[in-house]
């Protein structure tokens, strides 16, 4: 059940990693408050990469040993969207132990990373069977390889394991090695991240269910302090508007974001904004109204909703890539991008997010069905860079039972981070081989 078995880098060459160099000697528990996390912020938008950037070029990395293992969580309810049902996470989770080399080629820490690839039928490429046996082939080649720089070796995952089709697989991957490199230099992932935010504050999901299932989970949240709440909507536009009557009486200070997932026409969206418009509601998003590859219906939806209702639209299911997200940017088709790792993989989420803060788009994040390992490597990037303006990592918090340990500390929907390296979870690794 170790968290890291690891020997760590010098507190200079660990402050010259996020100061680049500019800051004094401190200790690592001073970080949140150091003039160089601070000054890491690069406008209202959120913090800049440098610190990443320069852990990347930086830092030279053998992995020692890598393996992955099934990840399987049962719900505490089933959860459906439009595209899919599910009851269980059937998830993989992947641990990379490796060696870090110090700037200048003096040998340095070693540690333990974790990482998570989640699979959502329907949604992500790779069922279980197919990621467990892609991470595995990824994770025996990584260990024949030489030392490489961290941004090397993140792209040799990339040649691994390319494009959509094995992107949930490849996250889970990159997750592990970034978390194995943070803990063997001792510094938590908000502050490589760029130190923004040492918390965040997340909306939580209701899924589709009937008006009064809806009713008493939104009773519940509302008493733990949740103020967004998420509704799955797109299988009967008429059952969805009876939903959001019924949550709105029993939360009726709620804020409320739609998700679709696909699952209505362009003409069936804008139908659904009229009828809250009657209502006297106004939701603060419209998630992926459309089909993915209704471009048209797309753009549509998101120029009425924004001109004629105030809303604005989120592209999720659309972006699977960069390419994609150009597209939404030139020709205006979304308001909102959102980010998740299992879609894109870690440094594709990072090409992108460069990219949406350059053109002026908002950013969301978000994740698929995960435990606390995949969600607080996602929460720690959030709340290092500062960027996004919708936080919707909540399905942790859907599970019947918490497998990592450590970790992010919750408190209703607030997500807290201490200066413990990496993301600071980890599973019990024989526990794990056990439920195989």
């Amino acid at each position: 059940m170790e968290r890291n078995q690891t020997m760590r880098f010098s507190e200079y060459n660990r402050v010259n990693l996020i100061s680049g160099g500019e800051a004094k000697l401190c200790s690592s528990a001073s970080f949140r408050c150091s003039s160089s996390v601070k000054g890491m912020r690069s406008d209202g938008d959120g913090a800049s990469l440098s610190a990443w950037k320069r852990i990347e070029e930086s830092c030279r990395v053998k992995v020692l040993k890598a393996e992955a293992r099934p990840l399987n969580v049962p719900l505490l309810a089933p959860f459906t969207i439009a595209s899919s049902r599910v009851e269980e996470v059937n998830n993989v989770a992947v641990r990379v132990d490796l060696q870090v080399q110090e700037q200048g080629g003096e040998e340095g820490g070693g540690g333990v990373g974790w990482g998570e690839s989640p699979i959502l039928p329907r949604v992500t490429a790779e069922d279980q069977s197919l990621a467990l046996q892609k991470a595995n082939y990824a994770a025996e080649i990584l260990q024949t390889l030489p030392s490489k720089s961290l941004g090397d070796l993140l792209r040799h995952v990339h040649t691994l394991l390319p494009g959509h089709a094995f992107a949930s697989v490849r996250a889970g991957v990159e997750m592990a090695v970034i978390d194995g490199v943070a803990n063997s230099i001792g510094l938590p992932l908000w502050q490589i991240f760029g130190g923004a935010y040492d918390s965040i504050t997340t909306d939580i999901t209701i899924p589709i269910v009937t008006p009064a299932e809806a009713a008493q989970l939104a009773a519940k949240y509302a008493e733990l302090g949740f103020q967004t709440l998420k509704l799955k909507v797109g299988k009967n536009l008429d059952a969805d508007i009876q939903v959001l009557k019924a949550i709105r009486n029993s939360h009726p200070s709620c804020s409320f974001i739609l998700d679709a997932n696909e699952g209505y026409t362009a003409a069936e969206a804008i139908q659904v904004l009229q009828r809250l418009h009657d209502m006297g509601v106004t939701p603060i998003l419209f998630e992926q109204p459309v089909a993915r590859d209704d471009w048209d219906g797309l753009g549509h939806v998101s120029k009425v909703a924004r001109e004629v209702y105030g809303v604005s639209v989120a592209a999720d299911e659309s972006c699977r890539g960069l390419l994609d997200v150009q597209k939404i940017v030139h020709e205006r088709l979304a308001d909102v991008i959102n980010i998740k790792l299992a879609k894109v993989g870690v440094l594709g989420a990072l090409e992108i997010i460069e990219l949406t803060r350059k053109e002026g788009l908002q950013l969301m994040i978000g994740g698929m069905v995960e435990t606390r390992l995949a969600m607080g490597f996602a929460a720690h990037l959030a709340a290092g860079l500062g960027c996004f303006k919708f936080v919707d990592l909540d399905t942790p918090l859907l599970l019947s039972d918490d497998p990592v340990i450590g970790g992010y500390q919750v408190a209703g929907p607030v997500y807290r981070f201490t200066n413990a390296a990496g993301h600071g979870g980890f599973l019990d690794w024989k526990e794990q081989r056990d439920d195989e």
